[in-house]
């Protein structure tokens, strides 16, 4: 009798032990890659080039109101940081890459965007731009954010003619508490934030999307030294309130919200630095009946500005 597994030369259809390899083999793997992927086009030698030049090239040292540029490393943060609005100027995708449906759509939504460079580059290039870490093959270079100066936030709410609504932040160092505090700014009709230049977040890919958008349309300016940008706010007739948990005026009984404001507010734990306190006009103190000690920078913001908001109805 003859063998199970013996192929008969007339039979037609998949063999016996095939593992349904003829049926996957005509299974659609997804969309054509960009010419810049594609081995052998011009322009994948062209961009491979590029990506080898650019990964040799040390990342530029950040000057007057100019960052220094980010990199989001990995599959799922690339993807969620193109997702979200993430302002980028490159990805740079490994050579022979494993092309699963995280990369696919990081390509879709690189591609969609536009103005984004796509670049190849081989894994040891990689490894060195990321100094070692698990890039699983994908890396997005966020460009520079571009800060603004102190004094522009209420040069363009006078130019509106407004009254100036600024939050300014005091030793506030995780990016997403300035991404929420963006927000908020955003979502009461505020004029921006200053960040201090040293210890404290920027505006890096973090503050981005915990933004969820609002940063594209919200100024943040960088002060050199945070207590003189805020004695020239207050020269210029804007009042200077901080946020503190022994403040000696309740929220709702502070008038002043109702004009030209700057709020400061300090990090969770330690709360505004001694000379910034001093600068300010008013510590204001945020009634919490719960009990609380102390509210996180996102959350003290977003009720002073509803605050704010209010009283300029």
């Amino acid at each position: 009798m003859a063998a199970n597994n013996r192929r008969m030369s007339g039979k037609k259809g998949a063999q016996v032990g095939s593992g349904g390899q003829r049926r996957k083999g005509l299974e659609g793997k997804g969309p054509t890659p960009p010419a810049e992927m594609r081995k052998g086009h011009k322009k994948n030698r062209v961009a491979s080039a590029k990506a080898r030049q650019t990964a040799r090239r040390p990342a530029p040292r950040g000057r007057g109101g100019k960052s220094t540029s980010e990199l989001v490393v990995g599959r799922n943060p690339v993807y969620e940081a193109l997702r979200d609005g993430v302002p980028a100027s490159t990805l740079y995708v490994q050579q022979f890459i494993d092309n699963d449906e995280r990369v696919r759509e990081a390509l879709q939504l690189a591609a969609e965007r536009g103005g984004i460079n796509l670049m190849e580059a081989p894994r040891p290039e990689l490894d060195r731009m990321t100094n070692g870490l698990n890039h699983q093959g994908l890396v997005l270079q966020v460009p520079p954010y571009e800060y603004a100066h102190p004094q522009d936030l209420a040069d363009a709410a006078l130019d509106d003619g407004e009254d100036p609504l600024i939050v300014a932040l005091d030793g506030v160092t995780d990016p997403r508490n300035l991404g929420a505090v963006v927000r908020s700014v955003s979502a009461f009709r505020g004029h921006g934030v200053v960040v201090p230049e040293r210890r404290a977040a920027g505006m890096t890919a973090g503050a981005w999307k915990t933004s969820a958008g609002a940063a594209a349309r919200t100024p943040v300016a960088r002060a050199t030294n945070l207590t003189r940008a805020l004695e020239a706010y207050k020269k210029a007739g804007i009042v200077v309130v901080g946020l503190a948990a022994d403040g000696e005026v309740e929220l709702g009984e502070l008038e002043a919200l109702g004009g030209p404001v700057v709020i400061v507010v300090g990090s969770e734990g330690k709360g505004l630095s001694r000379l910034v306190g001093e600068t300010c006009d008013y510590r204001v103190r945020i009634p919490m009946p719960g009990g609380a000690e102390s509210l996180n920078a996102g959350v003290a913001a977003g009720i002073v500005l509803y605050e704010a908001a209010r009283r300029r109805a």
